[in-house]
């Protein structure tokens, strides 16, 4: 029986390389290659339009107002000149109808335009509408002359293209011209329906031939939709089948077994627990306890907000682990976060006379060495560190337990080094305080058990966050010094964004040299932390303001995760709408960690844009990092929230996690339906989904731990 990908090489009309395709030829096909990675004939048929506009509406110049974004007009072209010197030359020409007259601009190409274009001819215009000193202009449209066959009615496809291809005459009408001439060459017979019949059927979806067709070219707007629909119901399908797969392979994946609790764990939790635990700790803690009992590795992602108290869920973790003969390791972004779990694990197991070592890049001669040898042996049981952990010269005796901390600032392949830190992999403990919501971790460690820490610790009051201008600077600062009489710390954060690093040290330094006159040195104590200093300096200023010997810190956003200093009651951050949200509620949880009542302060200029207001208000109006984490993501989309733009399982065309929510969750019921009764994807029904997933997985798989 031959196989579907052995089929597949027989449909070899969409390889074509795209240049074979009617109207492209040799240079057209260099630039799609170029400027959008359209190589063959398939790239092309799946560049999808992005909207669509009916040719018969037209509107009049004279009727252009400020609630329109884009505009189709229709006029006589007159005035094609061109103006200014060098650089700054570009091509100018003025549009007119009965009602009025529009400039038209074009600033690259301008050569190539005004060959092309002609005087007093009538032309069809479309494009973004702009206003310059009280006048409406349209720079770089879409331009065609206007004639019967430019006339047609209906829907047409609008298509992203880029200005090279513009000035190439690759315009949007080209591009509908050039997919026209593909759906003549390709059949029904050549698109290869992925889906199962029985899935088509119970959910209601189109075949794959008329989904494409119609979404480039629908006659009807349900057509376009019931197509939309349905590509983005494949899209996500196939995510969702990858995210089963890789679930089958971990619970497929033995692990230790850690039979008992023992000594350590039971000590630990009568007679050293610095508070109570929660009863979502609890729940963590029996998860935990039930997955490294099955003799399966665990994979657990452990999400809980800024101060929920995932370290103590940790460190009983680890104990577990050396309860039943193993290592355990923790392994933190940064060094400063690695310093911090150190400290604090250390405090918490001190008394028990269990040794906890330190091993970052910054750890050196006797000491390293005295340390890989301890690991090695299995003298020392538990280690902190950065990725120095994942070095070859680290060697463990037995590991047993590896905790990662703020996951996504590591790669996968930094992460899957770990595995192979013993025979059988350990078991992992995935921690975030960065909330994820739900249709996002579905995407994105849909592989992975989650488990969430949703309760604060008892004796923590809410953070009061406020928002205040510039012009109020004078009493926040008399607020903060006046929480700092009563013995507290405050944070003074700014921010540093890389393209605008040299202005942003320039205001820091300026601040930290405000603070200086609001915080007299005679009385008090500044410090100072940012990313240019020595790391050893940099760690030195912390260590003064953590054990109370600075009174202020004045820093860049280095302070964004794991410091945790209970004594600081405030947090100012400086030109917060420069914040993204996350950044900001990961800066508030560095205060409320002591008993006393907390503040953040929302330092912002005067006058700021619509969509920073938004998100200083979203701050105010809440503390609960999964409620932000929702806005966040509905504003910013995942690739920019996550850093995942590149990370191939989020490269949708058309589906959007947020606004499609709904489908994701179907695409997952049906994606773990399929794979429980046919977990290879080998029946024949199915192989078409196998070939595609094998194709998919040539991208690595962002969410997977190994």
């Amino acid at each position: 029986m031959s196989t579907y990908s052995e089929n597949l090489t027989t449909q070899s009309v969409l390889e074509s390389p795209i240049e074979f395709l009617k109207g492209v030829g040799p240079q057209r096909g260099e630039l799609l290659r170029t400027e959008l990675e359209i190589s063959t004939f398939e790239d092309l048929l799946y560049h999808y339009p992005y909207r669509y506009f009916d040719r018969t509406e037209i509107t009049k110049i004279g009727a252009i107002n400020g609630q329109m974004e884009y505009a189709q007009l229709a006029g006589t072209l007159v005035n094609i000149t061109e103006e200014g010197e060098g650089r700054k030359k570009r091509l100018v020409a003025t549009l007119y109808d009965d009602t009025g007259r529009i400039e038209l601009l074009w600033f690259q190409g301008a050569q190539w335009m005004k060959r092309t274009l002609k005087e007093n001819e009538r032309y069809i215009v479309f494009g973004k509408l702009s206003l310059f000193n009280g006048y409406y202009n349209i720079a770089h449209p879409e331009i065609e002359l206007w004639n019967a066959e430019t006339a047609i009615a209906g829907r047409q496809p609008v298509y992203s293209t880029t200005e090279k291809l513009k000035v190439r005459g690759v315009t949007n009408r080209s591009f509908a011209k050039l997919t026209q001439a593909l759906f003549e060459k390709i059949t029904h017979g050549d698109i290869t329906e992925v889906l199962p019949h029985d899935i088509l059927a119970q959910y209601r979806l189109c075949n794959r031939y008329a989904a494409l067709k119609w979404l480039h070219f629908p006659d009807t707007e349900e057509h376009e939709q019931v197509a939309r629909y349905r590509m983005k119901w494949e899209e996500l399908f196939i995510s969702q089948l990858m995210i089963a797969r890789l679930r089958l392979q971990h619970t497929a994946q033995k692990g230790w077994k850690f039979e008992k609790v023992g000594d350590n764990f039971n000590t630990f939790f009568k007679d050293h627990l610095p508070f109570e635990l929660t009863n979502a700790q609890k729940r963590v803690l029996k998860e935990i306890r039930q997955d490294t009992g099955t003799g399966k590795q665990m994979n657990r992602l452990l999400q809980g907000d800024v101060g929920s108290g995932k370290t103590i869920v940790a460190v009983m973790s680890m104990l577990l682990a050396l309860d039943n003969g193993f290592q355990a390791c923790i392994m933190a972004p940064t060094e400063i976060l690695a310093q911090q779990h150190f400290f604090s694990i250390s405090e918490l197991l001190g008394e028990m006379g269990i040794e906890v070592k330190l091993l970052t890049g910054n750890v050196k001669g006797k000491i390293r060495k005295g340390i890989l040898k301890d690991l090695a042996d299995g003298t020392l049981r538990i280690v902190v560190g950065t990725h120095a952990l994942i070095e070859d010269s680290v060697q463990f005796h037995n590991l047993g337990l590896a905790v990662i901390d703020e996951q996504h600032r590591f790669g996968v392949g930094q992460r899957a080094r770990l595995w192979k830190k013993n025979e059988m992999p350990p078991h992992v403990l995935v921690m975030t305080a960065t909330p994820i919501p739900r249709t996002l971790a579905m995407t994105l460690y849909g592989d992975l058990d989650v488990s969430v820490i949703d309760e604060l610790p008892p004796g923590r009051q809410e953070i009061k966050t406020v928002s205040r201008k510039d012009a109020q600077r004078t009493g926040v600062m008399k607020f903060v010094r006046n929480e700092v009489d009563k013995g507290r710390q405050a944070y003074i954060v700014y921010p540093l964004i890389e393209e605008s690093e040299k202005m942003d040290y320039e205001s820091l330094m300026a601040g930290y040299e405000q603070v200086k006159i609001w915080f007299n040195e005679n009385k008090y104590k500044i410090a100072m932390v940012h990313g240019r200093q020595e790391s050893g300096e940099r760690a030195r200023n912390m260590q003064r303001f953590v054990k109370g010997e600075a009174n202020v810190l004045v820093a860049t956003t280095v302070i964004e995760v794991g410091v945790n200093v209970p004594n600081a009651s405030v947090m100012i951050i400086e030109s917060a709408e420069r914040f993204g949200l996350s950044q900001m509620h990961q800066l508030r949880g560095r205060v409320g960690r002591g008993a006393e009542q907390s503040y953040c302060i929302l330092l912002t200029g005067n006058k700021i844009s619509e969509e920073s207001f938004k998100r200083i208000q979203i701050m105010v109006s809440t503390t609960d990092g999964f409620k932000i984490a929702e806005q966040d993501l509905a504003m910013r989309g995942p690739g920019d929230m996550y850093g995942t733009k590149q990370s191939g399982l989020l490269k949708f065309k058309l589906a959007d996690i947020v606004l499609d929510a709904g489908i994701l969750e179907e695409t997952r019921k049906a994606a773990m339906q399929l794979i429980s009764t046919d977990p290879t994807l080998s029946l024949p029904q199915n192989q078409p989904l196998r070939y595609m997933l094998s194709q998919q997985g040539k991208q690595s798989h962002w969410g997977k731990i190994s």
